[in-house]
């Protein structure tokens, strides 16, 4: 069943009522958002899929009930799933997603000119289809880019039948690890993208709020640590992730990567020319992400 409820607005001085989504992710806490217009809402062979307008976030998609994205901060997530691991790897040329049907990290992989090949993974196809449709704005036209392979399929199966050292990074933008996205933080999951990754190849994916989700960046990143070198994290302040930071965990083969100075991420952001063209990444705040909270660090091993 969906985690939302949608319910009125009775402010006097509405002329109409208004129907909004109460977010329900937490037992604890909620956030709502006014739904202005309803897009989209759809029950796939995996979740409950739904677009809505909202007059000062601009069209948000949930999944089960759950944000994922919104037009009006979707720069921040995007850009630090992607160009953080991207700049720190440095010369990344085939690259994995699984994941991520809006098409907004598809969209920033392309933007580095390095990158040969994007590999883009989603288990949903109707989350593709309804975002392609319904936005279009997060996407901005990646799908035609002659270096972007889209497989509508199972990502765990992907990576288990891809061949060793075949990508330099993944990137894994799921839901939180529960329903469809529970597989993808599995022990097994992690050794395939071990296996699959180059020498000096490094894996991301969110691991949640860990103000409100703890569990998820402790646990992920012991089991990582079972088959990479290094395991690290990093934050971004994301409005509509509610509770704080969000954490992007971070592992990899070889030697850690994830110290590089401001002046080297500079060099590879000029190089790329991707230096000033972002809203929220910079190489200034990929050098601090990385200098995490007591309260977030004493979670990694």
């Amino acid at each position: 069943m969906p985690s939302f409820f949608v319910f009125e607005d009775s402010e006097k001085d509405n002329k109409m009522s208004k129907q909004w989504i109460d977010e329900t992710l937490y037992d604890e806490w909620k956030q709502s958002f006014r739904v202005d217009k309803e897009l989209a809402h759809k029950q796939s062979d995996y979740q409950d899929i739904r677009i809505i307008e909202n007059e000062f976030y601009g069209r948000v998609l949930l999944l089960d009930g759950v944000t994922q994205i919104t037009e009006k901060d979707e720069f921040v997530y995007q850009e630090m799933l992607t160009h953080v691991p991207l700049f720190t790897h440095g010369n990344a040329k085939r690259v994995l997603i699984i994941g991520a049907g809006d098409g907004g990290v598809l969209r920033r992989v392309l933007q580095h000119p390095e990158v040969e090949k994007a590999t883009m993974v989603e288990i949903d196809g109707d989350v593709v289809s309804l975002s392609k449709e319904f936005l279009p704005k997060i996407s901005d036209g990646c799908w035609d880019n002659p270096r972007a392979e889209l497989i509508i399929g199972d990502g765990i199966r992907y990576v288990a039948d891809a061949k060793d050292e075949s990508f330099d990074v993944i990137i894994v933008d799921s839901t939180d690890p529960i329903g469809v996205g529970e597989v993808l933080f599995t022990d097994a999951f992690y050794r395939d993208c071990a296996r699959i990754l180059t020498s000096q190849g490094l894996i991301v994916n969110q691991c949640g709020v860990p103000f409100m989700q703890a569990d998820e960046l402790r646990e992920t990143s012991l089991r990582r640590a079972k088959f990479f070198s290094y395991v690290s994290a990093y934050v971004a302040a994301v409005p509509t992730y509610v509770g704080g930071f969000m954490t992007l965990g971070i592992a990899g083969k070889g030697k850690d990567q994830t110290r590089q100075s401001v002046d080297v991420i500079t060099e590879r952001a000029q190089k790329s020319g991707i230096l000033g063209k972002t809203k929220y990444w910079s190489p200034e705040v990929h050098a601090a992400s990385f200098c995490l909270p007591p309260y977030i660090q004493t979670q990694l091993p």
